[in-house]
């Protein structure tokens, strides 16, 4: 079966409440996402410190590709024009006309077509959104889920955290585990360390000893600032720190491997090519992957990352890798992924269901979440919701 079209376009960044006019549960009060400050590598610029929004450059993109036969499979990715661009005018006129069930073929034509201007960052982005149709598209031809066309499942369902800074709401919903979001970094200096403390405490004291615990550090420290803090949460259990360096400082990594051995570290959410977590893998400088699969080479690239890990004795958890179908179906599949994150935005008090972007797309309940048995990924997608998607 050939590829007939493949065309990326802009998302809504509303498209999550045009889905779902119908319920609009009121929430109790605001989402922690609506003025929270978390520390990141602009943290040191008073202008832009409050508010990721101020600096980021962002935009959610939709790719859908066209079999010979009017079927589509659909993915997403992020960075819109630049990512748009690489699809429609590079990568789509290559791939038209392949087979479209030859997936591990094209995903190596597309690693080497971007190889002159580089894999990593804005390339793989692309790569991911077509990687994703692919698989979605394969799975709707066969009829089959897109995890059985990984190999099937490896164990039923998934344990999930939740990520985000309403923590009394996480464990109202029944998660065994939850993520907080840093506010300090090193910039903040020793205040930034005692409100750190302060913050995980507390959230410790209220979850109490049997819920699993971490933080993510979102490229906000150097090695020293994440030494000292790790020092003094010692006695918090915390499952691990995430992403504290800059990615791109890789003996910064190393030395923070060497001065903090007894603790759980996890990175790579910012990483995108193949070599770079083999490096990584190979270095052991953290125990934990966290590949994105939308960003980091689509379901077929992050399959080769968990593959790379369970090699070496590590394990994975992809970034917000329950808040996607293609999370969810990769994540079953794979002996090294144990755990997967669901970022809960939403405000306290509207379900699960009415924040979710993909209307097939399960839910975690009390902290477990299976994928849907649906062909592809079980998107849930249609003409409308399509058209409606688009801005």
């Amino acid at each position: 079966m050939k590829i007939v079209s493949i065309e990326a376009f802009p998302i809504k960044s509303e498209m999550v409440g045009a889905l779902y006019k119908g319920a609009g549960t009121e929430g109790r009060r605001p989402p922690w996402t609506k003025d929270a400050e978390v520390a990141g590598p602009m943290s040191g610029y008073e202008r832009f410190k409050k508010l990721r929004s101020t600096w980021r450059y962002d935009g959610a993109v939709g790719c859908l590709i066209t079999a010979e036969d009017g079927t589509t499979g659909f993915g997403t990715t992020r960075y819109d024009q630049p990512v748009i661009h690489l699809i429609n005018d590079h990568l789509a006129p290559l791939l038209v006309g392949e087979d479209c069930m030859a997936i591990e073929r094209l995903w190596d034509m597309m690693m080497r077509m971007t190889t002159p201007y580089g894999v990593s960052g804005l390339p793989s982005y692309a790569v991911s959104g077509i990687d994703l149709a692919l698989w979605d598209l394969k799975g709707k031809l066969l009829d089959q889920p897109a995890y059985k066309l990984a190999g099937g499942p490896v164990r039923d369902d998934l344990f999930v955290y939740a990520t985000g800074n309403d923590t009394d709401w996480h464990m109202e919903l029944g998660f065994r585990g939850t993520k907080l979001a840093c506010p300090f970094g090193l910039y903040h200096g020793l205040d930034g360390l005692a409100g750190t403390e302060a913050l995980v405490a507390r959230t410790r004291e209220l979850i109490g000893p049997n819920v699993e615990l971490m933080l993510d550090c979102w490229m906000a420290f150097d090695v020293e600032f994440a030494v000292r803090l790790v020092d003094r949460l010692k006695d918090y259990n915390l499952r691990w720190i995430e992403d504290c360096l800059l990615p791109e400082y890789a003996e910064a990594h190393d030395e923070l491997r060497r001065r903090v051995p007894a603790q759980t570290l996890a990175t790579g959410e910012h990483w995108y090519s193949l070599p770079s977590f083999g490096s990584a893998c190979a270095r052991r400088v953290a125990d934990i992957l966290q590949p994105d699969i939308c960003w980091a080479g689509g379901f077929t690239g992050c399959r080769k990352i968990a593959q790379l890990a369970e090699a070496h004795g590590l394990e994975v958890c992809l970034h917000a890798g329950a808040n996607t179908p293609y999370g969810q179906h990769l994540s079953v599949t794979s002996p090294a992924i144990r755990w997967a994150e669901y970022f809960v935005g939403g405000a306290p008090g509207v379900p699960l269901e009415e924040t979710r972007v993909f209307p097939g797309m399960p839910v975690p309940v009390n902290g477990r979440v299976a994928p849907s048995d649906a062909p592809g990924f079980g998107l849930g997608l249609n003409d409308d919701v399509l058209a409606a998607m688009r801005r």
